[in-house]
């Protein structure tokens, strides 16, 4: 219950950009930040060499829920409200980014019921 954000940047990747993008796609909340990172692709395993050595081969990405394309590969998640944090600032101890996700919840809390709904009745489990 209650407003949600969820912070990003160009270091997300891999599951890092699967959660972002789900999190926007379900609605759950607004992305804050840079674009992640675009990397998702895969590997399994390996297939090892007579040597010793190894290969990583990629396998597997995730497309969208139509089946139509890819997703996030090659560019990753967009945020829905674009802030780079500050090297100076974020180095004294302010968080940009952080603190709009802040303002953008407090904001979202405004318009949130004012109570909660009551929880269901408890089921009946001696049938």
């Amino acid at each position: 219950m209650g407003p949600k954000c969820i912070l990003i940047d160009q270091y997300s990747a891999s599951d890092g950009d699967l959660f972002p993008y789900q999190f926007k796609k379900m609605k759950i909340g607004k992305a804050i930040g840079l674009r992640t990172w675009g990397g998702v692709v895969g590997i399994r395993g390996s297939l090892p060499f007579v040597d010793g050595g190894m290969m990583m081969r990629p396998e597997f990405a995730p497309y969208d829920n139509e089946g139509k394309s890819w997703i996030i590969e090659g560019h990753g998640v967009d945020p829905d409200i674009m802030i780079d944090n500050d090297p100076a600032k974020e180095y004294a101890g302010e968080d940009q980014q952080l603190n709009r996700a802040i303002q953008e919840m407090q904001d979202e809390l405004k318009s949130w019921p004012k109570e909660l709904p009551p929880p269901p009745p408890f089921p009946d489990k001696t049938k």
